[in-house]
C-alpha cells in the first residue's frame, strides 16, 4: 500500500498552480526595466549603440545569454564589426554583463509597479487555493532587490526562482518552472499554467508539460508603455496585438490574451478541460 497521502487541499482535475514571469507579466508594463538597461550597458561599456527593438528580440533568456543573443543579431554583429574590426568575444559579453548588473540592480525598483489588475487576479487565484509560482530571466541579485519592493506593493508569490538559481540553467529549458513545482509541492505539471510575455517563457512551459498563456499587450512583444496602452485607440491596440501575435504564433501557446486581467477566464476554461480529461 502506498505511503503517499493525497493533500486534501489539492483540487483534483483543477488548476493547482499558476507560474508567472515577472517583468511584462506581473510588474513593469511593457518590460522596460531590462530592455533599457541593455541599451545603457552596451553604451557605457563600449560606446556601442543598440536599439530598443534589438534589445527586445531575445527577451526571456537569462541576461548573459540575452546579451550574447543581441550581439549575434545580424545587424548588430555587422555594426560591431564595422566599429571594432572584429567579432564580439566572450570577454566582451562578460564585460557588458558586468556593466549591466549594477545598472539593473539600481533601476529595477523603478519598474516594480504591478500591471493593472495583476493583484486582483493573483489574490483571486489564491482564494481558490491555487499556488502562485514565479520565475524570471533576472539573476538572483536583481530578484533580491525586486522581491521586497514588489511585496510592499502587494505582490507576494509562493515561490520565486531566478535564472541563475539552478546549475542546469534557465529558459527555454523547464528547470525554473519545475523547481517551482517541487518547492510548492504541486502534484501534477499538467495542472499548472505558465504565464509569460516572452517566447522563451512559453517554450519553458511547453517543455515542462504545462498549459501556456502568452500576453500580447502588457509585455515585451508589444512594447507599449502603460500610458500608451491606456491612451491607445482600438486600431493602435489591434496593430500592437497582431505584432505580438505574429511573434508568439509559431510557438503554439495554448492561449493568447491581452494582459493578466484576462487570465481568470482562461483558468476557468482550463479547469473545464482538465475535468474533461484533457492534458496540455
Amino acid at each position: 500500500m502506498s505511503n503517499i497521502v493525497q493533500d486534501q487541499s489539492v483540487k483534483l482535475n483543477h488548476v493547482q498552480s499558476v507560474i508567472f514571469d515577472w517583468a511584462g507579466t506581473i510588474v513593469d508594463f511593457g518590460s522596460f526595466a531590462p530592455t533599457t538597461i541593455f541599451i545603457a550597458a552596451f553604451k557605457a561599456q563600449y560606446d556601442f549603440d543598440i536599439s530598443l527593438a534589438e534589445a527586445r528580440v531575445p527577451m526571456g533568456l537569462g541576461k548573459w545569454d540575452h546579451i550574447k543573443a543581441v550581439s549575434e543579431l545580424p545587424a548588430v554583429a555587422a555594426r560591431w564589426q564595422a566599429q571594432f574590426g572584429t567579432t564580439i568575444s566572450k570577454a566582451d559579453i562578460d564585460a557588458i554583463y558586468e556593466t549591466f548588473m549594477p545598472l539593473q540592480i539600481a533601476k529595477v525598483g523603478e519598474h516594480a509597479d504591478p500591471i493593472p489588475h495583476a493583484l486582483d487576479v493573483v489574490n483571486g487565484l489564491k482564494q481558490q487555493g491555487v499556488k502562485i509560482g514565479s520565475c524570471s530571466g533576472y539573476p538572483r541579485v536583481v530578484m533580491d532587490k525586486l522581491i521586497p519592493i514588489a511585496a510592499e506593493k502587494g505582490y507576494v508569490p509562493d515561490c520565486v526562482v531566478a535564472t541563475d538559481d539552478l546549475p542546469a540553467g534557465g529558459r527555454p529549458a523547464p528547470y525554473m518552472v519545475l523547481k517551482n513545482v517541487i518547492d510548492m509541492a504541486v502534484t501534477d505539471v499538467g495542472a499548472c499554467i505558465k504565464v509569460d510575455d516572452s517566447v522563451p517563457g512559453i517554450e519553458e512551459g511547453h517543455n515542462a508539460g504545462m498549459w501556456t498563456v502568452g500576453l500580447l499587450l502588457s509585455g515585451n512583444e508589444a512594447g507599449l508603455t502603460l500610458a500608451e496602452y491606456l491612451a491607445a485607440d482600438e486600431a493602435t491596440l489591434h496593430q500592437a496585438r497582431e505584432k505580438a501575435r505574429d511573434r508568439f504564433t509559431p510557438f503554439n501557446a495554448h492561449y493568447l490574451i491581452d494582459t493578466i486581467a484576462d487570465l481568470p477566464q482562461v483558468v476557468t476554461d482550463i479547469d473545464a478541460r482538465l475535468a474533461a480529461g484533457e492534458r496540455p
